[in-house]
């Protein structure tokens, strides 16, 4: 099966931790990201259709680069472990120049994709 995405998904080796800006919860942590979005491992109750607003650190050599961003939960699947879902979320706002660090980081060079 061939997949047809518009954005290179960027898998993530290191745990990378989503907070809700709202409820200063962690959610979950990334599995990928691309410039539209990212799947996130969920553990905690999200709605579909709802927006949230995140924050998540990209690791960029030695510091870190913290992203807030607006989001659209798409999609929630079940995962196998009990109480824990895959989540798919849709960036909605985003500061251009944390665009341009996050294309940066997807495009690096040794990279692996989804």
């Amino acid at each position: 099966m061939k997949e047809f995405r518009r954005s290179r998904r960027r898998q993530v080796a290191e745990i990378i931790q989503v907070t809700d800006s709202m409820t200063e919860l962690v959610i979950g942590h990334v599995g990928n990201v691309s410039e539209t979005g990212m799947l996130v491992m969920s553990n905690a109750p999200l709605v579909v259709d709802a927006l949230y607003q995140l924050r998540f650190a990209l690791p960029e050599g030695i510091s870190k680069t913290a992203f807030e961003v607006g989001t659209h939960l798409l999609w929630r699947d079940q995962a196998s472990a009990p109480g824990q879902a895959w989540t798919g979320f849709r960036f909605i706002t985003m500061s251009e120049q944390q665009m341009q660090q996050l294309r940066r980081w997807i495009d690096a060079p040794g990279s692996q994709y989804a």
